[in-house]
């Protein structure tokens, strides 16, 4: 989110990762810091885990569940 600058490329983006256009909106021209904006309803939409570990990231849960394995 904080990489991209303008509110037209957040707009842009979140509508391409499926949020409704009018949450997109919302978000992408926000005047609010992006550590508030991550928060919102729109970047959650976008953001789910199935597509962050997808994208490579690791799942904790599942990390720390087969580390640990009485838990």
């Amino acid at each position: 989110w904080k990489q991209w600058k303008k509110p037209k490329t957040k707009v842009r983006n979140l509508i391409k990762m499926g949020v409704p256009e009018d949450l997109a909106h919302i978000a992408g021209n926000s005047r609010r810091g992006y550590w508030f904006t991550t928060h919102t309803v729109a970047v959650n939409m976008a953001m789910t885990k199935d597509r962050l570990i997808n994208s490579g990231f690791y799942d904790l849960a599942t990390a720390y569940q087969s580390v640990h394995v009485n838990y």
